[in-house]
C-alpha cells in the first residue's frame, strides 16, 4: 500500500504549492508553477495509480481549504495533466523482436501540446462563464487594472491604445498555452531527473537531443493558425492550439541545436549562448526556435548539419 501513501502525501504537498499563489508574491508565483511536480514524481515513480490517487487528493484538499472552484482548477489545470502526461511516458510496449518499446518523445511533446491548449481552453470558457462576451469583458477589466496599477513612467510611453489594447487581450490564449508548454515539460523533466536518481524511473533516459515531433504537428499548426481568425470561443481554441503547438516546435528546435552540437568544440558556447539569449530575448529567440524546430520536421536537415560533426557525443540532458 506504499503507493497509496506516497499519493495522499504527492497531492497534499501539490495542493499546499498550488495554494501559495493567494500570498501573491514572487516566491509564491514561482512555487505554484512547480505544484505538478509532486504528481509527476508520484506517478513515475510509484505508477500512474499513486499519481491519480495524488491528483484526487490535491482536487479534495483545494475543494476543503479554499472552495469548490479551486478543487476543480486545481484538478483539471495541473492535477490530470500532470498524471496523464506521467501515464503516457511510461506506457511501453513489445515490438517485433521482443524488446520493450517505449513511447516516442514527439508524440510525449505532441501531448503536452494538445494539454496545454485544452488547459487554456477551459481556462477561458471558465472566465467568461461560457459567454464568450463575458470572457472578453473579463479580461478587458483585468487589462484596465493592471494598467492602474502599474502605470507608465513619469517621462515614459502613454498608456497602449484601444486598438493595442484589443490585440493583447485577443493574444493571450496563444501565449498563455506557449507558456503552459514550457512550464509542463520542464516539470515532467525535472522530475524524471528526480526519480531516476531515486532509481525508480522504470525507462531508461532517452536521449532528448534526438526528439523529433510527428510531420502531423505541422499540419495541425497551419490548420490552428487558420482557425484563430474564426470568431467567438473558436478563435480562442485556435489561438491556444497555435501557441501551444509553437512552443513544442521551439523545444524541438532546442533539441536540434543540442544534436548537431554534439562533438563540436564550441558547444559549450553554443548553448550558453541559445539559453542566454532565449532569457533575454524570448520574443525573437523561441519564434526563431519553432522556426528551426518545424524545418527540422519538414526536412532531413538535421542530418545534414550532424554529418559535419566530429565524435557523437554523449546523450544530451
Amino acid at each position: 500500500m506504499m503507493f497509496l501513501a506516497i499519493g495522499i502525501g504527492a497531492g497534499l504537498v501539490s495542493a499546499l504549492l498550488f495554494g501559495v499563489v493567494i500570498a501573491g508574491s514572487p516566491l509564491a508565483m514561482i512555487l505554484s508553477l512547480v505544484a505538478p511536480l509532486p504528481i509527476f514524481i508520484a506517478s513515475l515513480g510509484w505508477n500512474h495509480r499513486s499519481g491519480l490517487i495524488a491528483a484526487v487528493t490535491g482536487g479534495a484538499t483545494m475543494a476543503l481549504a479554499l472552495n469548490p472552484t479551486a478543487g476543480i482548477a486545481f484538478t483539471l489545470g495541473w492535477a490530470l495533466p500532470a498524471w496523464w502526461l506521467a501515464y503516457l511516458a511510461l506506457l511501453g510496449r513489445a515490438d517485433e523482436r521482443g524488446e520493450l518499446e517505449w513511447y516516442p518523445l514527439g508524440r510525449l511533446l505532441l501531448w503536452i501540446g494538445a494539454t496545454a491548449a485544452l488547459i487554456t481552453i477551459m481556462g477561458a470558457v471558465a472566465l467568461g462563464d461560457g459567454s464568450y462576451e463575458a470572457y472578453q469583458a473579463n479580461l478587458k477589466h483585468a487589462f484596465d487594472s493592471f494598467v492602474r496599477v502599474y502605470p507608465p513612467d513619469a517621462g515614459g510611453a502613454p498608456p497602449p491604445t484601444e486598438s493595442l489594447a484589443f490585440v493583447l487581450i485577443a493574444a493571450l490564449p496563444f501565449f498563455f498555452a506557449f507558456n503552459f508548454v514550457l512550464i509542463l515539460t520542464l516539470n515532467l523533466w525535472l522530475s524524471a531527473k528526480v526519480v531516476k536518481i531515486s532509481e525508480r524511473l522504470p525507462r531508461p533516459w532517452p536521449v532528448i537531443a534526438s526528439m523529433t515531433l510527428p510531420r502531423s504537428a505541422l499540419l495541425l499548426t497551419a490548420a490552428a493558425a487558420a482557425i484563430s481568425f474564426l470568431p467567438g470561443y473558436l478563435g480562442v481554441a485556435g489561438l491556444a492550439f497555435s501557441g501551444a503547438l509553437l512552443g513544442a516546435l521551439a523545444l524541438q528546435g532546442l533539441a536540434v541545436v543540442h544534436d548537431v552540437s554534439q562533438g563540436r568544440p564550441a558547444r559549450p558556447m553554443i548553448l550558453t549562448g541559445v539559453y542566454t539569449l532565449a532569457f533575454l530575448m524570448s520574443q525573437l529567440m523561441l519564434p526563431m526556435l519553432a522556426l528551426l524546430g518545424a524545418i527540422d520536421s519538414a526536412t532531413t536537415m538535421r542530418q545534414r548539419l550532424k554529418s559535419g560533426t566530429g565524435s557523437p557525443g554523449s546523450p544530451s540532458r
